[in-house]
């Protein structure tokens, strides 16, 4: 940031991976409540039709576990959900993506409004849904094990 940087608000967005196709739904909210939540599960629920399990891996924010968003969820069964544990986003694969709209989008934007950070983020999801490319893991187990000893080392 520079020295002159100013912050013209924010916006919250939900985004959803299909692993197989590589395409990204997303939805930009003013807030992050359970209310914002419930409506991005519920456009979820409207693009994959049927009755195949949809297993979501999010994060251990506290709109994802209210009451409201409980029962919304036994009522829907399909969505089987899946928390990954606290400093362990890199686990969950949208956040790759979250990753290319930051480096190639929103990194060197200037937006002078939410709106203006919007109307990008929306682009950048249309442009990249166009020709959506699946996102593939190329470590392995082994060389993951082997990273984290190092890690645990002591100098």
């Amino acid at each position: 940031m520079t020295h002159d940087y100013k912050r013209n608000g924010t916006t919250t967005l939900f985004a959803a991976l299909d692993l197989l196709r590589g395409k990204v739904i997303g939805d930009c909210h003013k807030r992050h409540r359970h209310q914002e939540f419930l409506k991005f599960l519920r456009r979820i629920d409207r693009e994959f039709l049927g009755k195949r399990p949809l297993h979501l891996v999010i994060d251990n924010y506290g709109t994802h576990g209210t009451a409201e968003v409980k029962a919304w969820l036994k009522k829907h069964p399909r969505f089987v959900m899946h928390y990954v544990p606290t400093s362990c986003s890199w686990l969950n694969l949208i956040e790759r993506w979250f990753a290319e709209l930051t480096n190639k989008r929103i990194r060197r934007g200037s937006f002078l409004s939410v709106d203006d950070l919007t109307t990008a983020i929306e682009e950048f999801l249309s442009a990249w849904n166009e020709n959506p490319k699946p996102f593939v893991w190329t470590a392995t187990v082994d060389s993951i094990l082997a990273k984290l000893a190092r890690c645990r080392q002591n100098p």
